[in-house]
């Protein structure tokens, strides 16, 4: 499998981004399309796994690319709605309560393409029936993993700051409220501060909240890209030593700066497997494999049964002496940086 994950990054146009085969040569047929919420390099692992299940079920998969706003994804599903060789659309909502985004992906499946939601889901008390289910990580338990690692980190308490790129998508709402509650009460949010995917916000953000919050102690990045943004300004202002740095997402910047000691500790997801897992799902709907379905999703129909976790790693430097793996939950697999690493070149990987 090694062979076909070389990873490229993400393009601009709509729809056909990234052709998902190894060659470049999607098969004729029905295309599969990812659409992204914005665009960053946590992408390029999920187009990874995307292009090995491509190459497995031989089937045609693009990423397609956003601007990071509800708008964007809205005006994209209209495009999908009239180009009659979609087959099926994954979608990570930008908004999970957005109603005219959830009632595009209603359309859609009404006119037959199967629906699923990957990495961000919609709303599922009000819009569960806009998509047929989601693949991804469990976004609140990943919150109060993360919430875990600060309070050991910072057995006194404190005060944090969580910074997002856009607070109203559902992974954005469900990981904060993960990590107040892991935290614990010895811990204070003083403030969350988002960019609207504007990297140069991100690095702004960080700034104002040292400015505004004078006790601040802890920083929290939600998306991937606000890693590099927080060790960016903590190397301006050269006051890492105030700071404990807890983040999601193992972007290539983040995954060398918690080498140079710059990151406490790194909530991961698995977005190879959110792109692979996610193409097996729209094959299993495109082709009525139900025997794929029911394995992937045993209890569908219940409270919980639409979702497909694609599972969580912490990361710790190597040497971390404050972090252990009995601290966290039976399903979060603990590694050292190094562990990290070969776990990254067994799949071809640069980050996750």
């Amino acid at each position: 499998m090694c062979a076909m994950l070389a990873v490229t990054g993400c393009g601009n146009s709509p729809a056909t981004d990234n052709a998902a085969r190894p060659d470049g040569n999607a098969p004729e047929g029905k295309r599969y399309i990812l659409l992204m919420n914005g665009n960053s390099p946590f992408w390029d692992a999920v187009g990874a796994g995307i292009r090995a299940a491509a190459e497995e079920w031989n089937v045609n998969a693009v990423l397609a690319t956003n601007d990071g706003t509800p708008a964007g994804q809205i005006n994209q599903l209209k495009q999908f709605a009239t180009q009659l060789d979609i087959a099926a659309v994954g979608i990570s909502a930008v908004d999970a309560d957005n109603p005219a985004l959830a009632e595009e992906m209603a359309r859609l499946r009404e006119k037959g393409v199967a629906v699923v939601a990957i990495d961000s889901d919609v709303d599922r008390e009000i819009f569960r029936d806009s998509r047929y289910a989601f693949v991804g990580t469990n976004n609140l338990e990943a919150g109060m993993e993360l919430g875990k690692a600060i309070r050991h980190l910072r057995s006194d308490g404190g005060n944090y700051v969580t910074f997002v790129g856009v607070s109203g998508a559902q992974n954005a709402i469900e990981r904060i409220a993960g990590v107040k509650e892991g935290v614990g009460e010895a811990f204070t949010n003083v403030d969350n501060m988002q960019d609207n995917n504007d990297r140069s916000k991100a690095r702004q953000n960080v700034r104002d909240a040292m400015a505004n919050h004078p006790n601040l102690d802890t920083l929290v990045g939600i998306w991937s890209y606000n890693a590099p943004a927080i060790v960016d300004v903590l190397d301006e202002k050269q006051n890492r030593d105030q700071f404990t740095v807890a983040v999601f997402d193992a972007e290539p910047a983040a995954i060398e700066a918690m080498e140079a000691g710059k990151i406490d500790v790194m909530l991961v997801q698995n977005p190879f497997q959110m792109g692979y897992q996610g193409i097996r799902l729209m094959h299993a709907l495109v082709e009525e494999e139900e025997a794929t379905l029911q394995e992937m999703y045993p209890n569908y129909g219940q409270p919980e049964g639409d979702i497909y976790d694609t599972g969580l790693k912490i990361v710790v430097p190597d040497g971390n002496e404050k972090l252990s793996a009995n601290q966290f939950g039976e399903k979060t697999e603990f590694l050292t940086l190094s562990e990290f690493r070969a776990w990254l070149e067994e799949y071809g990987l640069t980050g996750s």
